[in-house]
């Protein structure tokens, strides 16, 4: 059965994830506001679509994106730092 919140398989095509391109396209900070309007907008219809769980499902995923983005960010950034 096909996992339409963390592998759906048509946001794969030609052997690259959509996520991986979109990330591609608007670099770090495009990335991050495009993963929390993601997150806001699972959250805003979740009771309107007729999967509530699922879009739930997505909106956690958009938020822990985002949250390893900015985790990331913040381990680069103590790696620059000299003591």
């Amino acid at each position: 059965m096909a996992d339409n919140v963390n592998n759906p398989p048509h946001y794969n095509q030609s052997g690259i994830e959509c996520i991986d391109a979109i990330r591609a396209a608007l670099g770090d900070e495009g990335f991050k506001s495009y993963c929390q309007g993601n997150a806001q907008k699972y959250l805003w219809r979740h009771n309107y679509k007729g999967k509530p769980v699922e879009d739930l499902d997505k909106a956690i995923w958009y938020i822990t994106r985002l949250r390893n983005e900015i985790l990331k960010e913040h381990s680069k950034d103590e790696d620059t730092h000299e003591f």
